[in-house]
């Protein structure tokens, strides 16, 4: 088992916590982000652990994983920036994906680990009660989700109109089985580079709409299911809100 922390962003939302350092190193309940992720995964047994930095890079050097970085990080996203790791994806191990702005519970890890499905996405079914407490209107920054057969994933990342359009949430925590691993690489390599993906380009492309691609060319992926047990740092209020879904 590898995991790999996408950590390259400026985290402008999270500004000023974020003027003079990554995001992932932002403090709440007295530790960084990343600091808690690590401990989490630690204790599940994942040691083998990649981060990939951009912005302010070279404060994340350190002794618990390897480091990547992607150098161009402020004309990039989240799916660019996981394939900075690509000589990583070798289809040996089951790999773990994870936002390097959120944080989760034991049990969260534990229950994608032992998920069984091509990619499992971890999605929060209790989603509603914790948007509640971090804005006034939940649809305001939320995204689309729609499940089929139980636990399958046929639509994810669209603007929602209203709150039947969304039977979870994505939280940022993904594992691909290892007998796709390859296969996840080769089908990004070989994407369309010239055209626009949910309207951004092949470089900015959103970790949701490569997912949806993905669903659409007939890949079976399965939402891992919880309710809490975990918390999302994208604005210096989110620190607050985060106590009420998550405990360290």
């Amino acid at each position: 088992m590898k995991a790999i922390i996408l950590a390259a962003g400026k985290g402008t939302r999270l500004r000023p916590l974020t003027n003079s350092k990554p995001k992932c190193l932002v403090k709440l309940a007295g530790k960084s982000l990343l600091d808690h992720q690590l401990d989490t995964l630690l204790e599940c047994g994942v040691t083998d652990i990649h981060v990939i930095g951009g912005y302010n890079a070279d404060q994340l050097i350190n002794k618990k994983y390897k480091l990547h970085q992607n150098y161009n990080y402020n004309n990039t996203n989240m799916v660019h920036t996981l394939f900075v790791a690509m000589e990583e994806l070798t289809g040996r191990e089951d790999i773990i994906i994870s936002y390097g702005d959120i944080v989760y519970q034991k049990n969260v890890l534990q229950n994608l680990i032992a998920f069984d499905a091509p990619i499992s996405v971890v999605i929060d079914r209790d989603w509603l009660s914790y948007w509640k407490t971090r804005m006034e209107d939940p649809l305001k920054d939320v995204e689309t989700l729609k499940i089929e057969n139980t636990n399958k994933i046929v639509e994810i990342g669209k603007k929602p109109q209203n709150l039947s359009e969304i039977d979870g949430q994505y939280i940022g925590l993904i594992k691909v089985n290892s007998q796709f691993v390859m296969k996840l690489k080769h089908t990004w390599q070989n994407m369309d580079k010239s055209i626009l993906y949910d309207g951004k380009n092949y470089d900015n492309m959103h970790m949701t709409s490569y997912l949806q691609m993905l669903i659409n060319y007939g890949w079976d992926i399965r939402a891992a299911f919880i309710e809490n047990g975990w918390a999302e740092v994208d604005r210096p209020s989110d620190l607050d809100a985060a106590l009420t879904n998550w405990k360290p």
